[in-house]
């Protein structure tokens, strides 16, 4: 058995973060599929800025959808969806199997609408009926704006992965908001089957205080708040407000681990991924970490429920002077704007290429 098969025993599931078109057409990612265990993928708008930017194997689509008349983030979404339909039919029987629970990809909405609730709800609903697939999460961000969506569309019946959580307080408040929608649903007699996903950004705690505090807090923090906000989730679940939603028919709104790669050239390529190893959870890996993990990898024990030891980590931080509340309100809101600066890049980049007569006439 190797390590990813190992996480898939205690009842982990390992998810891509990345997506392109030579990934898909290479056969790449069917083999991760076969041989590494993966058994979803998760994109977002910088991903898709790397992929479309670098490279010309996005030309010869352009191209066509230029000649069109599509142009900016109508013509980003034709390329996108082209992309993760075909991802989701490689992950498709993995979704049979498992009844919904793994073989998702995930599309997100335009970062630029991060707080503005009302057009977040018409872009998650036109994009998840544009796609046609069962298998497709739409993307929303944990902003106050975001949470207001996500419980209409969870009403309206799209599945949605949260984005952009840093804490223990915004994955509550976005599952508070799925409840929300479910609990209207159950009301309105609807199918509770309308799966979520909350995705906690991990490594991104490291990164910021890393200057700021002594060696030996180095990549500690972040693994802190990871094991606090899976304390708080297990409790969630056991809870009577949620028992009785399961009862009814829904699904747990799964805890996925996000920015799990190393980050810091001091620390172990794989660290995010050994320590978070937990039941019920997903991991979401850069491919350079999965290959890394299925090649020196090791799985350890299970992230205990309880949290372990991360209040007293936690407060070790607190005496560093890191104030975790007011840092994950910030990481919240650079999160939303590296996202919304690479949705720039990224349109403006189409927009060169469409520009470009050598795409535009096939010869690239």
């Amino acid at each position: 058995m190797n390590a990813t098969q190992s996480l898939q025993q205690i009842g982990q599931s390992l998810w891509l973060d990345n997506i392109t078109r030579t990934l898909l057409r290479s056969g790449t990612l069917a083999r991760y599929i076969r041989e590494l265990s993966v058994t979803g993928l998760t994109s977002n708008p910088t991903i898709f800025e790397h992929a479309i930017g670098a490279g010309d194997s996005y030309d010869a689509s352009i191209g066509v959808l230029c000649d069109a008349g599509l142009a900016g983030e109508e013509l980003f979404f034709e390329l996108a969806l082209e992309d993760l339909r075909q991802a989701a039919d490689l992950f498709r029987p993995v979704f049979d199997a498992t009844a919904g629970v793994d073989g998702w990809v995930s599309l997100e909405v335009s970062p630029l609408l991060a707080h503005n609730a009302a057009h977040t709800m018409q872009a998650a609903k036109r994009l998840y009926e544009k796609a046609g697939k069962a298998n497709l999460f739409i993307k929303i961000p944990g902003t106050a704006e975001g949470l207001e969506a996500i419980e209409q569309v969870i009403f309206d019946g799209v599945p949605v992965n949260v984005t952009l959580l840093f804490s223990r307080k915004q994955v509550l408040a976005a599952a508070e908001a799925y409840m929300r929608g479910l609990e209207r649903r159950l009301a309105a007699g609807l199918d509770l089957k309308v799966a979520s996903v909350l995705s906690l950004f991990v490594s991104r705690w490291d990164v910021a205080v890393q200057q700021k505090v002594a060696l030996p807090f180095h990549n500690r923090l972040g693994l802190a708040i990871a094991a606090r906000t899976y304390k708080a989730h297990c409790e969630l679940l056991a809870a009577e407000r949620w028992q009785r939603l399961a009862a009814a028919g829904a699904s747990p709104q799964r805890l996925l681990w996000a920015s799990t790669g190393t980050k810091d050239p001091e620390a172990p390529d794989t660290l995010y991924i050994q320590a978070l190893a937990a039941p019920g959870t997903i991991n979401t890996l850069p491919e350079k970490t999965l290959l890394a993990f299925a090649d020196h990898g090791k799985v350890q024990r299970p992230l205990p429920a309880d949290g372990g030891d991360a209040e007293a980590v936690l407060e070790q931080f607190r005496g560093e002077g890191v104030d975790e509340n007011a840092l994950a309100a910030h990481l919240q809101r650079e999160g939303v704007d590296a996202f919304a600066a690479s949705w720039h890049a990224l349109m403006t980049r189409i927009g060169e290429k469409c520009a470009s007569p050598a795409i535009r006439a096939g010869t690239t």
